[in-house]
């Protein structure tokens, strides 16, 4: 798994490649939370490039949407892979993550 972060004024845009599993699912959660630390309450996860999300990836991002939102914040999806889209709503946590086919939506409603 690869992750690479961009600050930008209104959010910091994280792009994650590869495999989030149970190997991996932490290296997210650390960069996740560094953002959050760091004080950004607008988070988004560029998912293209993302070709497999188990369950502890799910959970990382319910965590962070719930800890994002008790700051006034909110953690987004842009251009989720299929398979990511797949999972998300089997798991019925879809719902939860704004959505956007863009990083620059995705940018601009914040």
């Amino acid at each position: 798994m690869e992750i690479i972060a961009h600050d930008y004024p209104h959010a910091a845009v994280i792009r994650v490649t590869g495999r989030v599993d149970a190997g991996t699912y932490s290296a997210l959660e650390n960069k996740i939370n560094e953002y959050i630390e760091a004080g950004h309450k607008h988070l988004v996860l560029e998912l293209d490039g993302t070709e497999y999300l188990s369950s502890a990836g799910v959970r990382v991002l319910i965590s962070t949407q719930k800890t994002l939102k008790g700051r006034g914040g909110r953690l987004a999806i842009s251009q989720p892979a299929a398979r990511v889209t797949d999972v998300l709503k089997l798991a019925g946590v879809d719902v939860l993550f704004p959505t956007y086919a863009t990083t620059v939506a995705a940018l601009a409603s914040e």
